[in-house]
């Protein structure tokens, strides 16, 4: 929320519960308030456009004014009528929806990457001319695979500030668990990077990781995190795996929003996550191929990244998928899983390169068996180096950006209902400490 629009919210809510509790007050400041109040909203209106989060704040204000003017036309000798009683009860209800309604901000704010370097970020829309789309009923339709490149900046270079999320101006209905019209003031969020800048000259060439998001998440959810990370001296290659992904552009414009083929003699669905890990592996393996393809990556960074030393990480099911791509692709040196279960035989895989689980507070996300025996059988299997962290008082949703998404108030009280006392900024920073930890020797990370 900006100062403005916190003062409006604040004048409304003042001005109605003192023509509530104080009519006579609220008539002797109606002449200056309401005029001020209207200004002010008219302003902000023209400076920051309409978040829907003023709807109930704005029918609380016409209300309170009708109030105020039906008390002044009230003869001070006569009793108070049935109806002036009810409508004072009706606007001190109005400035409970007017309230929460902030409880999700317009246009969250992200944490500042702590890292050395300033962050860039480019886009890539791919195409794999090899796979057709499993999702679409085409068989001309060829499987499109979403990248955006984070990665160490120069900090000299001055560009544009990118999309939070593809397709803002024409979200789906929903997007995630969130309704899509809650996400309308997402453009003014500062991502803390620039659009199509030159990468850093203090190294040759920069360690690659790939990031595949938690099933149904767009990667913009893990703006927090990634742009941190490259701020460490690491590329960051966020892939969007379409028509499972809540939303992302393909190459040709299109918004593709989810497609599940869910099985009805697969009760738990576990053949069909199966199924789509198996396509997410194919998604990084493909991302991998791109990287070794002269020119793939643009001016900036084509030959600016170790494409000898690429890792794949994810959260959530995107864990299992940088699992499951390490223990299919000799070319990637390692990965981590951030809180994913895992599905098929992945499990009995045993790893020969180095992995990293990093899970979140037990006593608060309460694992699953599946993600305990599943995770646990892959360690013991491996041949190399594992190494498992918790994180505690971060729960599964910890590592993305959806708390930033709530107020401060609203924020703790979710976190006394479901955990996460830790907050997204902290539990984001830690697991970057790990990963840039757990990396530096595999892709010598700087």
């Amino acid at each position: 929320m900006s100062i403005l629009d916190v003062v409006l919210v604040l004048a409304t809510l003042a001005f109605a519960v003192t023509a509530i509790a104080a009519p006579l007050l609220a008539r002797r400041i109606s002449s200056v308030a309401v005029p001020g109040m209207v200004a002010a909203g008219v302003t902000q209106y023209l400076f920051e456009g309409f978040y829907w989060q003023f709807a109930p704040t704005y029918l609380l204000f016409g209300a309170t004014v009708g109030l105020v003017v039906r008390q002044s036309k009230r003869r001070v000798d006569r009793p108070r009528s049935r109806w002036l009683t009810s409508a004072r009860v009706g606007v001190g209800f109005l400035t409970l929806p007017a309230v929460l309604a902030w409880s999700l901000v317009p246009v969250p704010d992200l944490p500042r990457p702590s890292g050395p370097y300033a962050v860039g970020t480019e886009i890539f829309r791919w195409v794999d001319r090899d796979r057709p789309e499993p999702a679409t009923d085409s068989a001309e339709d060829r499987r499109n695979v979403i990248v955006q490149a984070w990665y160490p900046a120069d900090a000299a270079a001055k560009g544009r500030s990118p999309a939070y999320l593809d397709g803002l101006d024409r979200l789906p209905r929903q997007v995630s668990a969130l309704p899509g019209f809650l996400m309308r003031g997402y453009h003014r969020i500062d991502t803390h990077a620039q659009l199509d800048v030159s990468v850093s000259p203090d190294r040759p060439h920069w360690p690659v990781v790939l990031f595949s998001p938690g099933y149904g998440a767009p990667r913009g959810f893990y703006t927090g995190l990634i742009a941190d990370l490259a701020s460490r001296g690491i590329v960051v290659l966020a892939v969007d795996h379409p028509y499972e992904v809540a939303v992302t552009e393909l190459a040709d414009g299109t918004l593709a929003t989810p497609r599940p083929h869910f099985l009805d003699d697969d009760p738990d669905q576990s053949r069909y996550m199966s199924g789509q890990l198996d396509v997410r592996a194919a998604d990084l393996r493909f991302v991998v191929d791109q990287l070794q393809r002269p020119n793939t990556l643009g001016p900036r960074l084509s030959g600016r990244l170790d494409t000898g030393h690429i890792a794949a990480v994810g959260h959530s099911f995107g864990g299992a998928a940088a699992a499951a791509a390490l223990a299919g692709d000799h070319r990637l040196m390692a990965a981590a899983n951030i809180d994913g279960t895992l599905y098929g035989t992945l499990p009995q895989r045993s790893l020969t390169k180095p992995f990293l689980l990093v899970q979140s507070d037990y006593a608060e996300t309460e694992h699953s068996e599946q993600f305990l025996e599943g995770n646990g059988s892959l360690l013991a299997r491996s041949t190399a180096p594992v190494f498992r962290h918790e994180i505690s008082e971060a729960n599964h949703y910890s590592f993305t950006d959806a708390p930033q998404f709530l107020a401060g108030p609203a924020r703790f009280l979710v976190a006394q209902l479901i955990g996460g006392s830790r907050g997204s900024r902290e539990t984001q920073r830690v697991t970057n400490d790990l990963l840039t930890a757990f990396l530096r020797e595999p892709l010598s990370v700087p």
